[in-house]
């Protein structure tokens, strides 16, 4: 059934329809400025302000640590409310409250009360869009703490029209530099922007020259300063599990759900951020801490999704995070031989990526998943032959996992990875009922 909603000016739109609208907005691109985004939250009269949020900037562990943090505060009781970009299949995996994601109606209603308010003079970005519907629904519906997810960089982000109790920087690598900067110090100058006067910080980046950076940031702007690796410690138990050391809590053995050697240092910052809320207080109990970072919910990023042969799905789009996932896999993961399955966005730095996965797989399979900014195949086998690997070229994605399974005997593993949109559409083609595709 088609649901219809209606927005400020009474006009009936399908959820459909409304959503064939805001992905229009992409056709304006990414601007970086608060100016629009601000300007349609005043139209709702400021619904964001007074609200109590936690905003996460960095490469990569962004949505983990957001994740973590949800199932925890979740778990003490709390109404939490999550916002995350992009999704793996609807849109509607965006916002989410209390681990469940917005109704298709809800998201049509209010996507049509926003456009019915924005200044046609001066129209929003489809990101400036979303967030503003991020802001609204939570306000809306009276979360205790809304977990805000940075787009892009993190000052002129369209996230960072909020005031949060504690600012999150999970760390920093080069990406978006036609955005961002060249260097790994104007990267984190612009992911830095997060940080408010007075507000805490806690940050993972283990870089020198990046720490002393964020440092002088949160000492110019007045704003504590917590750091993963000088605050607080963790290690990975030769058992699996996690040991935690910070500023007064300890946990000598906690059990992660989300899998990866990469979410250890998630979990800590995570706890780390936890310790200072709780001197604002909003405080876990040692019970709600063990039962939510077991189970946060997180797919897509070293998901197991069958057996014999395994398949593993990870969204890893940058260099940082696709060492970390092939570390993962050479470490934590028993099979025969690799199947890799990739497919990259055209604006990424593709060879670069590819080094970091390639010399694992016995074969590659090199494809796109239907969406606009991917790169076509053919330019990732040749970027591959380059770094002297080969493989072949298999298109629609779907194509290329029925080659993949033909190829895998039951003790390998087939790896998809290269972006979250080709995991998003892996999911549909593997599980076409439980995840069918959604056409923006």
């Amino acid at each position: 059934m088609v649901s219809q909603a209606k927005g400020a000016d009474g006009r009936g739109s399908s959820y459909e329809e409304a959503l064939s609208r805001l992905y229009s907005l992409q056709k304006y691109g990414i601007k970086f400025g608060l100016s629009k985004t601000s300007n349609l939250l005043r139209a709702f009269k400021d619904p964001h302000l007074g609200q109590r949020y936690i905003h996460i900037a960095g490469t990569n562990g962004k949505g983990s640590v957001g994740a973590m943090l949800e199932a925890i505060l979740l778990k003490s009781g709390l109404t939490v409310g999550l916002y995350t970009s992009p999704h793996l299949v609807s849109f509607t995996e965006r916002f989410r409250i209390n681990k469940v994601c917005i109704e298709r109606d809800q998201a049509a209603a209010l996507m049509n009360e926003i456009d019915a308010a924005v200044d046609k003079r001066e129209p929003p970005t489809f990101f400036e869009m979303a967030t503003a519907m991020a802001l609204i629904y939570f306000a809306r519906n009276n979360v205790d703490i809304g977990i805000i997810e940075a787009g892009m960089g993190g000052r002129l982000d369209a996230t960072n029209v909020i005031t949060p109790m504690v600012s999150v920087i999970t760390n920093i690598g080069l990406e978006h530099r036609q955005f961002l900067g060249n260097t790994i110090t104007d990267i984190a100058r612009e992911k830095g922007g997060i940080i408010k006067t007075g507000i805490d910080v806690v940050t993972a980046v283990n870089q020198t020259p990046v720490k002393r950076l964020i440092q002088a940031l949160c000492d110019e702007r007045g704003a504590p300063c917590w750091r993963i690796g000088r605050d607080a410690r963790y290690q990975r138990l030769p058992s699996g599990h996690l040991g935690y050391y910070g500023l007064r809590d300890s946990y000598p053995k906690l059990a992660l759900g989300l899998k990866g050697r990469f979410q250890y240092r998630n979990a800590a910052l995570c706890l780390l951020a936890l310790e200072i809320l709780k001197r604002k207080g909003i405080a876990a109990s040692e019970d709600d801490i063990r039962l939510g970072l077991a189970d946060p919910l997180w797919p897509g990023r070293l998901e197991i999704v069958s057996a014999r042969p395994m398949i593993v799905l990870d969204g890893a789009h940058n260099i940082a995070a696709m060492r970390s996932l092939a570390d993962s896999i050479k470490r934590d993961f028993d099979f025969k031989d690799l199947v890799l399955v990739v497919g990259i966005m055209a604006d990424k730095e593709i060879s670069p990526i590819l080094r970091e996965v390639l010399p694992l797989a016995s074969k590659t399979i090199f494809t796109r998943p239907a969406y606009y900014r991917a790169s076509e195949p053919q330019l990732l086998l040749q970027a591959a032959e380059k770094l002297g690997s080969t493989g072949e070229v298999r298109v629609p994605l779907s194509a290329a996992i029925e080659r993949a399974r033909n190829l895998a005997g039951e003790r390998d593993l087939i790896l998809i990875t290269g972006s979250l949109f080709t995991v998003g559409e892996a999911k549909s083609c593997l599980d076409p009922t439980r995840y069918p595709r959604e056409h923006g």
